[in-house]
Parts: structure tokens; sequence; C-alpha cells
């Protein structure tokens, strides 16, 4: 996501956070507003009609009566505690009572809103910090994720209650009668949301996915190692703890725990690409090598350490809200901050890696450092595109991809291909942690810019020597992590064409079947439903009702049998034909029949796209 992007969504989620703290207490406060003036108003009529009638009160002592309910109208003494109007109060604003009670949704409702403008503000002024340097990042998203959960888990229970509230009181003062289905409804609804904000503070994040890669000992690389050693003394950094060889097209270093196989990496660990590194000279590779470890000396791998976990719990929390329903008045509001916060990181990572390439610059050489850039950029280009091709293929992949050797050999061509320049113009540079300036940035900011039709030939430029060389478990790497890697294409392409086709042979039949066979749901009696790839087997039917024939579904749970409403594409007299189907005895089944239809129509509605 680019900054530009980044400042629009901003401006939308603000909209979206602004709308999600205030609407609900908004509508209370004008609702119990409106509701205190009428009845103000009522009570005061009632009272002076009350006066008027009574033939014991002189008239002096009326006028004085009319002057007092002028001037102090009935919801007027629900904060006033002094004994002077305790009679008063105790007839119009006694505790429990309604004007009470909208007295004090109404304070409520105030508080609530001022308590949305504190918490935008603290978003704003807690973000600006961490545009100020690593330690104020790390200090601003701690306080801020901590402020946020606090503060969001109030708002949903506050504004959870003021719907409970108001679910009630609304249809009892404009219609006089109220719906228990409607507050038991808005009460589930409210609570459910209240409990997933809370639950979803304690609940931990998964385990991250191993990394696909392979340690290189100090025995596997003697000369690499050694080559590390010095560049880290030259920075005046520590080397490396651990080096990570793998088959993903960048370079990175990181101080997290990084699992590996069966075991998890601590300390500082360095991630190279042995693809890459068969196109890097070593000179090239030197530089790349020195801007990551540039990274360790500046404590950048430090404070992501500490930085990346928050996020993963942070970010882990706020799809929790998305997915909650009624907690999405949370989700707006941690967005907001979180987008924010990312600006700051974006910002911070383009600062970091400028001064990485700068310190590459210096200690290698500015071309190095640029020729490097543009072939990195360059391959992942070229594999992304051989990939996608790939997976767009409309056949299994039965025989063994080669996906390695389709780019090392095609890389040249593609080097020297009439779209290539256009390709390379707004390529960036591959890494899984940071957000990296454009080429071009990056050449700008080492002084030296290659022009882009100087591109081709260096990324055709063969290295006459590579560091894989020094690297003695190179080549079986490199093939366990092809083989692994390519086995999982196949299979993630395979679901994919089970979802793409719309079989007209056995063989793409038989891949939709192994992914989508037919799921029977039995039903009371000797009743059944059937959801296959092509339709719906109704009960007492023997024939197929075709996803064609359908435009859509409702589902309504029911005492003695759930209904199946199918909207049918058919036209008739009265618009769109529809089926009523009961589903006796299927509750124990409900779930499991909802996901199945759910997932088979989406499968058809893919197919069809």
């Amino acid at each position: 996501m680019t900054a530009p992007s980044l400042k629009k969504d901003i401006a939308k989620a603000f909209l979206f956070a602004a709308l999600s703290l205030f609407v609900v207490p908004l509508g209370t406060f004008l609702f119990t507003e409106h509701a205190q003036s009428v009845r103000d108003v009522e009570y005061t009529a009632a009272l002076l009609d009350s006066v008027d009638r009574d033939p014991g009160i002189a008239d002096e002592e009326k006028r004085t009566a009319r002057e007092f309910f002028a001037t102090n109208p009935p919801s007027a003494t629900c904060d006033d505690e002094s004994g002077r109007l305790s009679e008063y109060r105790t007839a119009v604003c006694d505790r429990y009572s309604e004007l009470w009670q909208y007295h004090l949704a109404d304070k409520v409702a105030k508080w609530s809103l001022i308590g949305g403008v504190l918490v935008l503000l603290a978003i704003t002024g807690i973000g600006a910090l961490a545009f100020l340097n690593n330690q104020a990042q790390y200090v601003s998203f701690v306080v801020g994720w901590n402020l946020l959960r606090v503060t969001s888990a109030l708002q949903v229970l506050t504004q959870g209650s003021l719907l409970v509230w108001l679910s009630f009181w609304v249809t009892a003062f404009f219609t006089q009668s109220y719906y228990v289905k409607l507050i038991v409804i808005v009460a589930v609804f409210a609570g459910i949301a209240v409990l997933h904000a809370i639950f979803g503070i304690f609940k931990r994040s998964p385990p991250g996915a191993p990394l696909a890669g392979s340690l290189v000992t100090e025995k596997d690389a003697p000369n690499l190692w050694a080559h590390l050693r010095r560049c880290a003394g030259h920075l005046d950094t520590a080397p490396p703890n651990h080096v990570v060889a793998g088959i993903d097209a960048n370079f990175f270093v990181t101080e997290a725990p990084l699992a590996v196989r069966e075991q998890t990496l601590t300390g500082r660990s360095l991630y190279i690409s042995l693809p890459l590194l068969r196109v890097l000279d070593r000179s090239e590779a030197d530089a790349v090598l020195i801007h990551e470890l540039a990274h360790l000396r500046g404590g950048d791998t430090a404070s992501s350490a500490r930085l990346g976990p928050k996020l993963v719990d942070f970010d882990h929390y706020l799809a929790l809200m998305h997915q909650g329903g009624a907690t999405i008045v949370i989700f707006h509001v941690m967005y907001l901050y979180r987008l924010i916060f990312e600006l700051a990181r974006q910002r911070d990572s383009r600062q970091r890696e400028f001064l990485a390439d700068r310190i590459a610059s210096k200690v290698i050489s500015a071309p190095a450092i640029v020729r490097s850039l543009i072939k990195i950029a360059a391959y992942s280009n070229y594999r992304g595109d051989v990939e996608r091709q790939l997976f767009e293929q409309d056949s299994r992949h039965d025989n063994e991809l080669g996906i390695a050797g389709r780019v090392a050999a095609g890389l040249a061509p593609y080097a020297t291909s009439s779209h290539f320049v256009d390709s390379m113009r707004t390529a960036n540079v591959p890494h899984p942690f940071d957000s990296h300036p454009p080429l071009i940035e990056r050449m700008r900011n080492v002084g030296h810019e290659v022009t882009e039709f100087e591109y081709g030939s260096i990324v055709t430029s063969a290295p006459s020597n590579t560091w894989v060389s020094d690297i003695q478990t190179a080549e079986t790497i490199e093939s366990e992590l092809w083989g692994a890697y390519e086995k999982h294409f196949a299979a993630a392409h395979e679901t994919s064409l089970a979802y793409r086709y719309l079989p007209s042979t056995d063989a793409e039949r038989a891949i939709v079947l192994r992914f989508f066979p037919a799921v029977t749901f039995a039903l009371r009696g000797d009743a059944r439903i059937e959801v296959s790839y092509e339709g719906l087997r109704l009960p007492e039917s023997e024939e197929v009702l075709s996803f064609d024939d359908i435009a859509n579904f409702e589902y309504e749970n029911g005492m003695g049998a759930d209904v199946l409403t199918i909207k049918l594409t058919e036209k008739g007299m009265l618009g769109a034909k529809s089926k009523k189907v009961r589903l006796k005895g299927i509750s124990d089944q409900r779930e499991q029949f909802k996901e199945a239809l759910g997932r088979y129509w989406h499968r058809h509605k893919t197919a069809r796209q």
C-alpha cells in the first residue's frame, strides 16, 4: 500500500470511525432531548391543571406556581440534589421513572460523545508520536494498543446498552407500546458484541508459519561466514548468529524468533536467496549483504523484533472485530489508528532503506548496489509472471513444473523484450517486512542513476563468480525447497481448478468432485436433501435443481422445521418465482448444511464468472 493511497484510506477510515463513535450516542442524545422536552410540556401542563382545579389554592399562589414551573421544568429537577425541590423531584423524576431514565440516558450519551472526541484526539496524537523515531514508534504502538483495547471495549459496552434501552423506549414513546422480540434481538446482538470484544483481547494469535529455508552452518560455507564477519566488523556491528538459505526472491535480516523446519532460531538471522545469488556477481551480492547488515547496525531489526509480535496481536484482534458483527464499531476506530501507524512505519522504512543503500554504496560501490537492485527487481517480476501464467492454466499440472528452470532460461529473453522496460518503471525490490521505495528513487538516493534502456544489459550480464559456489549444500537445499514449493503450487492450482471448472470432460469432473463431492443430509422420516456442484436435489424429488436456475437463497431457523426459500431465476406473473422447502429434522446438521450450501454456491458463482 503506497503512501498516497494510505492517506486516502486514512481520510475514509476517519469518517467511518467518527460515524462508529457518534451515531448511536448522538441518536440517543437527540431522542432524549426531544422526549424530555415533550414530557416537560406534558407534566407541566398536568401540574398547572391540577393547581388550577384546586379551589383551596389562592390566585396569588397559582401565579407563583406558574412562575415556579416556568423556571423549573420537570427534567431540570433530575440533577437538583437540594432539599428545596425534593418533593417536586420525587413527583416528576423519581429513580427509575420515565423522565429519570431519559435524563440518565441523555447524560450517558453526552459523555459518550465527549469520549468519542477524546478517542479521536488520542488516536491523532499517539499516531503523530510514531513519526518521530523508532523508540517513539514503539511507545506509540504500546500506548495506542492498550488505550484502544480499553476504550473500544467501553464504547461497545456503552453503545450496546444505549441500543437496548432505545429498543424499548423509542417505540414506547412514539407508539405507546413496545416489542419484546425487538428488545431481545438487540440485547442478544449487543451482548454477543461485548463478549466478542472482551474475549478477543485475551485470545492468543495463531503461531506464524515456519520459514521455508534451511540453515547454512559455518561448516557448509566457511568462506561465506568469514566474509560476513569481516563485513560486520567493517560496519562495527555483531555478525548474524544464523544464516538461512531459501528460494524466495529476497534477502532480509531479523532479530525476531524465526521458525525454520523444526527449530526456532533466536538472535540475529540473515536470510539469503539462492536463486538471486546465482544472478548476482560477488560485488553485487556484497552490496546486498552490507545493506542487510546495516539494518542490524542501525537497530532496525531489534526494533522490529520488539514491535512485530505486538503488531501481529493487534492485526489479529482487528480481524476478529471485523468479523464480529456489532464489533464493527471497534474495528473502524482501531483501523484508523492502524492506518496512521502504518503510514509512520512506511515513512520510517523508506528512510532506513535509503540509509542502508547509502552505506552499501560507500562500502562496496554505488554501481554495485544499483545493479543488484535492478537484477533482483527483474528476477522477482519475471518469476511472478511465470508463476502467474502457470496458475492461470486451465489444465492440471501432472508433470514437474520446473519453475526454477523456466525462470533461469527465460530471464534473459524477458530482459530484452519490448515490455521489460515498462514493467521495471514501477518495480520495487521485494522484502517481507518493510515497504521499499521504488527503484528509481533508490538509485537517486545513492547518486548513481542508470537509464532504463541499460536495465536489459545489466540483467543479461552473467556473473563470473557467485557466492553460491561457496555454499556446499546449495544444490541440495534448492532441490528440496523447489520440490516442496512446486508440490504446494500444484495443489493450490488444482484447488483453483475445482472452483473454476464447469466440467465438460470426465477429467474435469473428477477434479471438481474431489473437492466438491455430493453431500446428503438426512431429514425426518426417509426424506433427504442433497447438495452437489450441480445444484440441489430437494426432498421427494429425483431431479437436481440446477444452480443456474437459482438466483439466491434465504434460510430461516424454525422451531418445527427450518425453511429454505429458493429464489428462482424464472419469472412469474408477480415477478421472480420462489420455492419454499421445509427441512424437518435438520436442526442437528443445520450449520453443516449452511456451510455446504454456501461453499457449493460460491463455487458455482466463481465458475460462472
